[in-house]
């Protein structure tokens, strides 16, 4: 990286910027100090286009054990491939067996773990729905919970309560795996009823609630604003004499979400200061959740400096939620040196972290530097979405450049994007700052012709 960049990563409120900024100078000063930005902002946002080693696509060395494995490898992804282009397993499994030869067990479970992995949970339970029909396949108590959670997560509790009553037949005892799944399915089903009435049950008469269930169930009372009822069974644990257990990590994340979603911000940040209290280890989960609710971008800066004094690293989210509060705060300069030091540190941008960045500079009308970063975007294989464009648009809106507004709108369409109601708003509200009628109806009318949905 050239030495002339170094001075920009850390640039955070020093006495030189503060005063630069004071009421007391002068409005040739002033004039002096924006072009001073401008410039060095321009310099750092060039430094974007230069490659990071990270973005370049290495080419993975792969080590087989035996030519057999090879070939299973490969057979397996390549079947792997198949079900994703279908949409379907058990239409591809059936053709991987030779003349009602049982599938190899490694093949079948591979393919239903990594399922699991990428949470794709109708492919889930599709398959193992077709291994309980199967004579070669022991279709086992593993199974039937692993099913009954793949229900549970898609929200189909009358399915989930189908399994659950099989599973019993078979003389599986129900246990805090089922228990648990059946909660959650009843609580993405919105029937916050049952899911307390099985909670409830399993502390009265077994089995004890995991952390899992307590974590799940405080998830879907947070998650369907169930407030009340979610503070209640945080609390009964933390007022617990001899609790069965100890409110964890998860848990208080969960609460301070909670609270940040209530507009509680005090009891959030008390919870975040009883996490340590408690000897509850702090994250960087933990301080993101922080970071979000704060509105004041010297707050946002502190936490996030509090944070790497706690010896964590920020995340792609960390960068994103600092970059963010600068930019609102009009502190371009401030916002691009930390998107590069989030390159420099080694973390992929996200197409969510550029958009924020590209929004710094859109508010001030920077349109050569949102130019760059847009720009940037295609370099890094993060494909500008339409929030991207109607960013960008905004930039020639805020600059006052509706020629170059017109132009990129054009574009949009070009590329292959339909412009929605808060893209046709966009252009329109420029063309109300410019006091042309003319054009705000033009769009209106535009808008109206190509059926834009105007309740988005």
């Amino acid at each position: 990286m050239p030495q002339t960049m170094m001075i920009f990563l850390k640039p955070f409120i020093s006495p030189s910027s503060s005063s630069l900024w004071s009421k007391s100078n002068s409005g040739e000063n002033s004039l002096n100090t924006n072009v001073k930005i401008c410039k060095r902002a321009e310099v750092v946002c060039q430094g974007m286009l230069t490659p990071r080693k990270f973005m370049q696509k290495r080419r993975k060395v792969e080590v087989f054990k035996s030519a057999e494995d090879e070939a299973d490898q490969k057979n397996w992804r390549k079947m792997m491939n198949e079900i994703e282009e279908a949409g379907s397993a058990v239409s591809v499994l059936r053709t991987q067996r030779d003349k009602n030869q049982a599938l190899p067990k490694n093949l079948v479970l591979g393919s239903l773990v990594r399922f699991k992995q990428l949470k794709k949970w109708n492919l889930v339970s599709e398959i193992l729905e077709w291994l309980r029909t199967q004579h070669w396949w022991d279709f086992n108590e593993m199974d039937f919970l692993m099913l009954i959670t793949a229900y549970g997560k898609q929200g189909d509790f009358s399915k989930a309560e189908r399994i659950l009553g099989y599973m019993n037949k078979k003389g599986y005892a129900a246990n805090v795996i089922s228990h648990t799944a059946l909660m959650e399915a009843y609580g993405k089903g919105g029937q916050y009823a049952k899911v307390e009435a099985i909670f409830r049950r399993m502390q009265a008469s077994g089995p004890e609630p995991s952390a899992i269930t307590y974590q799940i169930i405080l998830k879907i009372f947070v998650e369907g604003d169930k407030f009340n009822e979610a503070q209640e069974v945080f609390e009964a644990l933390m007022d617990m004499d001899a609790p069965p257990l100890k409110p964890d990590q998860k848990m208080f994340h969960m609460m301070i979400y909670m609270y940040k979603k209530a507009g509680k911000y005090e009891k959030a940040r008390h919870l975040f200061s009883l996490m340590a209290e408690r000897g509850i280890p702090q994250n960087t989960v933990t301080y993101n959740s922080l970071m979000s609710f704060e509105t004041n971008y010297k707050e946002v800066a502190n936490i996030y400096d509090q944070m790497q004094r706690a010896g964590l690293r920020p995340d792609v989210v960390s960068y994103a939620l600092l970059i963010s509060a600068y930019g609102k705060a009009r502190r371009e300069e401030e916002a691009l040196a930390v998107f590069e030091e989030m390159l420099d540190a080694g973390v992929r941008p996200t197409q969510k972290s550029y958009n924020i960045l590209l929004d710094a500079f859109a508010i001030s009308g920077m349109v050569e530097q949102a130019q760059t970063v847009f720009k940037s975007m295609r370099r890094d294989r993060c494909s500008p979405d339409l929030c991207s464009y109607t960013t960008m648009l905004s930039a020639y809106i805020n600059a006052s450049d509706m020629e170059g507004a017109e132009k990129f709108f054009r574009r949009i369409k070009h590329d292959g994007l339909e412009p929605n109601v808060v893209t046709y708003g966009t252009l329109i509200k420029g063309y109300a700052k410019t006091n042309d009628l003319e054009k705000m109806m033009e769009k209106y009318e535009e808008m109206r012709v190509h059926g834009v949905d105007t309740h988005f």
